[in-house]
């Protein structure tokens, strides 16, 4: 099982951290170990200063595959859910300015956060979906699927043609803009179309 994620597929999001909006997806990997275990908090890790929190949609393969062509790739995943992608950003601009890898910064112990998955239905359309995140109770970021610079179908086709993906692995497809500061004693809940998915408390 791994974590495929997918950066700046968000235009204001490439805007607000100063990037390049890119013309094909931005890969990069978690580990296994990287998601938060069921109803545990997430503990700050003592090697950063400045955590910050990336709300997106994630989906779960339920097929494997390799080489896969866009128009069959909505076969291969059929839950959904949202999640927090938790970057150690102070340590991620250390590591781009000397154009290193941002796996300290990305990759690390509980670093991705998972909601509850619902299943994908025949009216569901996975690219007409919103989802939101709050902080302590109030509002801090919100996505609309339709504003994605690629599509689901389109990551599943390119990641393929690098890596077979595998039953059970996540796909987290990016952030929309508005990512912020985590403190300790923060919660944070997720939600897909209203639904509450994803709680989590910061010590």
């Amino acid at each position: 099982m791994k974590i495929i994620c997918i950066g700046r597929n968000y235009t204001e999001h490439a805007k607000e951290l100063n990037n390049e909006v890119p013309d094909r997806p931005v890969i990069f990997m978690k580990p296994k170990n990287a998601i938060l275990l069921p109803n545990k908090p997430f503990y700050y890790p003592e090697f950063t200063d400045s955590l910050e929190y990336e709300c997106e949609l994630v989906v779960k393969v339920c097929k494997n595959g390799k080489y896969i062509q866009e128009k069959f790739a909505h076969k291969y995943y059929n839950e959904v859910s949202v999640g927090i992608d938790i970057t150690a950003r102070d340590l991620q601009k250390q590591l781009k300015e000397k154009g290193l890898p941002w796996e300290l910064a990305k990759a690390f112990d509980a670093s991705a956060i998972v909601g509850d998955f619902i299943p994908i239905t025949p009216n569901m359309n996975i690219q007409d979906l919103h989802f939101e995140l709050k902080k302590n109770g109030t509002t801090v970021q919100k996505g609309h699927t339709k504003d994605m610079l690629f599509k689901i179908n389109e990551i599943v086709e390119f990641i393929s043609q690098y890596i077979t993906i595998n039953i059970g692995d996540l796909i987290f497809t990016g952030t929309p803009a508005g990512v912020g500061r985590i403190d300790v004693y923060d919660s944070f809940d997720g939600y897909l179309e209203s639904e509450h998915l994803l709680h989590a408390d910061i010590r």
